[in-house]
């Protein structure tokens, strides 16, 4: 039965990307160069309902579309802001929007950011940022979205004082973070030009960034889903020699250990964020290690709630874990004595469960939680190891 069940799950699972809403949903329409900004009435995350025609005063404005989880935005954010400031002494508004859902996205797309694209995420986002300007949320309905044309994020729209379209597509040419890679600000030429009652020479650019998210992309989540539900766990032995050698890492991958037992209620308790950690960082160079302290005749109720929370190993890290000569990440601690694995694991470690530290690539411990983590506070230092944005390769 069990077979018969895993197959009917990955049928359905294929079905679901078969008949997955298309890229474009329905009402997607395209703005041509001089025509009008759309009108919109949407919420700003302090609080405020705002429409077009709150931003008439300005000879030039900019509808600058981002996410709050997307690479390009994460490396554009800081120029933006720059560039608002820049130009604070001229007729120029900028309004940025969220025309993202967390409907449309895998667990995966969100393994550059610590948000989410829900609106409460896009609140702490823009204060985080400090951002001088609103920020609006039309991840809801997705209306606005359609009338601009998003096809992605950043995607920007820059009109004249009577509002018509002059300038489309991308913020810069660069999607890396270093304001010195940025050879051509096209956005900036085309605000500056306008300002200065020039015509825009180059008025329309390909937007490049993470597709829009939209809610009709929800099938290719729920196959997504399903494929991860016909993965098993498995759970293997291992010595703290073992354990050390998987500390001093050497390896590309930050690796993030958890020290739990099926005994221990705060572990059990806190397993569902491991989840979530791991599907999210799932392509990424990233490792969950989990190091149960069951003993060794419970392995296989260990190895059971492991696979009840799909704390599993995802393809492209099956694939590295081969060439390393393992086939798994999820191990039971089989030595009897706690010392030779505090020893092996971190000398700081007081003995007690829960217990999660964060290796870097060159075996330094640059995170330790001893007690049940803060999810947010453990995704941000995830993110300061394997980054929230592109790196260009040295």
């Amino acid at each position: 039965m069990k077979i018969i069940s895993s197959y009917t799950l990955i049928l359905l699972s294929s079905l679901s990307i078969l008949f997955a809403a298309p890229l474009k949903p329905k009402g997607v329409q395209k703005l041509s160069l001089g025509d009008s900004a759309p009108d919109f009435t949407l919420p700003s995350t302090e609080g405020k309902t705002m429409r077009l025609a709150d931003f008439s005063e300005p000879d030039v404005l900019m509808i600058y579309f981002t996410g709050t989880h997307c690479p390009v935005s994460h490396a554009q954010e800081l120029r933006l802001q720059k560039l608002v400031t820049s130009l604070k002494d001229s007729s120029f508004g900028v309004i940025a929007i969220n025309p993202n859902h967390n409907d449309g996205c895998r667990p995966d797309e969100f393994s550059y950011s610590k948000y989410t694209e829900s609106f409460e995420d896009s609140k702490r986002y823009a204060r985080d940022l400090n951002w001088t300007f609103p920020f609006l949320y039309d991840g809801e309905k997705q209306l606005t979205a359609r009338a601009y044309g998003v096809t992605n994020t950043p995607h920007v729209f820059i009109f004249d004082k009577e509002r018509k379209l002059r300038y489309v597509g991308r913020f810069d040419d660069s999607r890396y973070r270093d304001a010195d890679t940025v050879k051509s600000p096209d956005a900036e030429n085309a605000i500056r030009a306008l300002l200065a009652g020039e015509a825009v020479k180059v008025a329309s650019t390909k937007p490049f960034g993470c597709s829009t998210k939209w809610r009709e992309k929800n099938g290719a989540v729920q196959a997504d889903d399903a494929k991860w539900s016909t993965k098993k766990a498995v759970l293997e032995t291992i010595d703290s020699e073992g354990v050390a050698k998987l500390v001093a890492n050497g390896t590309n991958k930050v690796r993030l250990f958890n020290v739990w037992s099926t005994t221990c209620q705060p572990c059990v308790e806190e397993m569902p964020e491991f989840t979530k950690i791991v599907r999210r960082y799932s392509r990424r160079n990233f490792d969950f290690i989990s190091l149960s302290l069951d003993t060794p005749e419970n392995l296989k109720v260990a190895e059971d709630f492991l696979g009840k929370h799909a704390i599993v190993v995802g393809d492209k890290l099956s694939k590295t874990l081969k060439k390393e000569g393992r086939n798994t990440n999820n191990y039971l601690v089989t030595e009897p004595s706690i010392d030779t694995l505090v020893a092996a694991l971190d000398p700081e470690w007081n003995g007690a469960m829960p217990y999660t530290i964060l290796v870097n690539t060159e075996g330094k411990i640059v995170y330790r939680k001893s007690g049940t983590i803060d999810p947010l506070e453990l995704k941000e230092e995830i993110l300061k190891e394997i980054k929230e944005y592109f790196v260009p390769v040295k």
